[in-house]
């Protein structure tokens, strides 16, 4: 079982720490929703540190893989992670941050940050909001679903010179 890590965000930005794990993708109960399966894993590099502009910030990597549901033909895909955030953490309400350079996203800093959270949100949004096999790939085009091969409107056009 994945022992779930917090941390203090603003301390390990402050002090440079670093963490590493794995985490198996079901251990994530958000991402359950868009997943076919509950294989796969992720591993992570959380990095804290201080930016040129002494800016707070949290770096993530992450990479592995997790098998959503293909949109057309509802079976298991697959789909490698492979991802760096940047997040500058933001001590104060978060829309005082609005109007600052977009350069990197801005999450409130936590006493008891979580980290499995953190990473579920950045794999969130990192899926595709439709995922789909590669053209030519999808079980949906091999069981006959695939696009006609003669143009709908060829039989219109042929009526309309009756």
């Amino acid at each position: 079982m994945f022992a779930q890590p917090f941390i203090d965000s603003l301390e390990f930005a402050r002090q440079g720490k670093e963490l590493r794990g794995e985490l198996p993708v079901s251990a994530l109960s958000r991402l359950q929703d868009v997943l076919a399966t509950q294989e796969g894993n992720i591993v992570f590099h959380l990095r804290g540190f201080q930016s040129k502009d002494e800016k707070l910030m949290l770096e993530l990597l992450l990479e592995g893989g997790c098998q959503p549901r293909c949109q057309r033909c509802l079976e298991a895909m697959t789909f490698p992670v492979l991802l760096m955030s940047r997040l500058h953490l933001a001590e104060g309400e978060l829309d005082e941050f609005a109007d600052e350079d977009e350069e990197f996203d801005s999450i409130a800093a936590s006493p008891q940050l979580d980290v499995a959270g953190l990473i579920e949100d950045e794999l969130l949004l990192a899926l595709p909001f439709a995922p789909r096999h590669a053209e030519g790939e999808c079980e949906a085009n091999s069981a006959g679903l695939s696009r006609p091969e003669a143009n709908p409107f060829a039989v219109l056009a042929g009526l309309k010179s009756k």
